[in-house]
């Protein structure tokens, strides 16, 4: 298991739980917080425009709002660094740039 460096990852209880499953224990340098910028900021975004906006009732209604916002995320909001282009947008078109004659995918 590769982690940071965080105390919830470097405490006893938990790395000796992964030693006793015969896991492996794998630690990033500290600093290293290149290794998880894209997820640290995708977990920002649906934080700020997502959970904190809404007060979900029950754990079914906050599944269900953080499912239609990866759905926007991914789908329809732009993305400065993809050109204004939302991701899947992107993923498509290089899709086929990389596989010529293949049938055309639909987004939306």
């Amino acid at each position: 298991m590769n982690t940071d460096q965080g105390s919830q990852f470097t405490s006893f209880a938990w790395t000796d739980r992964l030693r006793r499953s015969c896991v492996r224990v794998s630690m990033d340098g500290k600093g290293r917080f290149l290794d998880n910028i894209f997820v640290e900021r995708l977990w920002r975004s649906l934080k700020c425009e997502c959970v904190y906006l809404h007060a979900w009732e029950t754990g079914s209604e906050a599944r269900t709002g953080v499912g239609k916002w990866i759905e926007f995320y991914n789908r329809k909001r732009p993305h400065s660094a993809l050109g204004g282009k939302p991701p899947a947008v992107v993923y498509w078109l290089r899709k086929d740039e990389t596989q010529p004659g293949q049938q055309e995918q639909r987004v939306a």
